[in-house]
């Protein structure tokens, strides 16, 4: 009977479905609408312009902005874990309290964001203009990486990426 038991709870979980994205809100997001604490997971913004958006704590893991214009947006406490922000323009956005865990900003714009309490591991800055940013400590730069073209604030550096 324990057995029985045990395998309907395995298929319960195995069979539960995976955190999507949520279709209606991505559709929405692409076209311009605010979207805080929206499920746009693996959603694709690529070249696109979305400036002075909302997506404070919205799921946005793994979607790509590569080549986006999202100057003045708030992406404040959002989940942007394994985003492609390469070339992008992020001007005065914030990300204050965002994951931005192994987020890929390689030539990116990135003047006047704000950093502050963003989880920035595995970040790679290279090539990215962030002399403006603020809220960036040289903790959270100590877990990222960049190159000698990274442009930041006074008195902070970055190591350098490895190269596998």
């Amino acid at each position: 009977m324990k057995r029985i038991v045990l395998a309907l709870l395995a298929s319960c979980f195995i069979s539960a479905p995976a955190m999507a994205q949520n279709a209606a809100q991505v559709s929405s997001a692409q076209n311009g609408a605010n979207c805080p604490r929206c499920n746009l997971f693996q959603a694709d913004f690529n070249n696109r312009t979305l400036k002075n958006r909302n997506f404070a704590g919205a799921r946005l893991r793994q979607s790509d902005m590569g080549l986006g214009i999202f100057n003045g947006t708030n992406f404040a406490g959002a989940d942007l874990r394994d985003i492609n922000g390469s070339a992008a323009l992020f001007g005065r956005v914030n990300f204050a309290g965002a994951n931005l865990t192994n987020a890929n900003f390689v030539g990116a714009y990135l003047e006047h964001a704000n950093f502050k309490g963003a989880i920035l591991s595995g970040v790679n800055f290279s090539g990215a203009e962030m002399g403006s940013a603020i809220g960036l400590t040289q903790r959270q730069l100590d877990q990222t990486c960049g190159d000698e073209a990274t442009e930041l604030p006074r008195g902070l550096r970055i190591p350098v990426c490895v190269v596998h």
